[in-house]
């Protein structure tokens, strides 16, 4: 059984975000903060449905009465994209953002890790109840930061580098226009 498949049997239906197809046969996601909010980000050129599962990662309550938050340790980012593709594994954290001064940088790292540390529950998950030993220790992270999502749309050419693999370097994209799977983590 792949990683994927795993995964996609671990997590409640609710928790999963579904992809669709474009005008052009190609698959999609689109990322939606439910009102207050009421936001959303639309990633082109995902992999298949059986390559890749799209995890709405704070869709459980915090862990607040079981962790005290001083350091931050209940939150977590908006999304995890767990992609296992022919020519790369990876997990893709995303925080969104309505606007750029919505949330101090510090916060949004708090909420990258508390996503990293949700995939590593997942993962021991994985190796403990499915007796699958390897279970995502081939993967890379890439963290990725979108804002100023409500701010019209502009053609904006972001920086894409591959070293966006820790929280505290990661990419940030503002005015989302357009977004392709394969430049968040890292690919030409």
């Amino acid at each position: 059984m792949s990683d994927i498949a795993i995964l996609k049997e671990m997590i409640q239906e609710s928790a999963k975000v579904p992809l669709v197809e474009d005008s052009y046969g190609k698959k999609k996601v689109t990322l939606r903060e439910p009102p207050p909010a009421d936001y959303s980000v639309t990633i082109h050129g995902m992999p298949d449905d059986a390559q890749v599962i799209v995890i709405k990662a704070d869709a459980f309550p915090a862990p607040s009465k079981i962790f005290t938050s001083s350091k931050g340790q209940c939150k977590r980012a908006d999304f995890v994209i767990i992609a296992d593709t022919s020519k790369k594994k990876t997990i893709l954290c995303i925080e969104m953002k309505a606007k750029a001064t919505t949330s101090p940088e510090s916060e949004i790292i708090q909420q990258l890790k508390g996503a990293q540390c949700f995939v590593a529950y997942c993962q021991k998950i994985g190796k403990e109840f499915w007796s699958a030993k390897q279970f995502l220790d081939a993967y890379v992270y890439r963290f990725v930061t979108i804002r100023n999502i409500n701010i019209h749309k502009k053609p904006t050419r972001e920086s894409i580098t591959d070293n966006h693999d820790c929280p505290e370097n990661m990419l940030k994209i503002s005015s989302p226009n357009h977004l392709q799977f394969n430049l968040l983590i890292g690919g030409r």
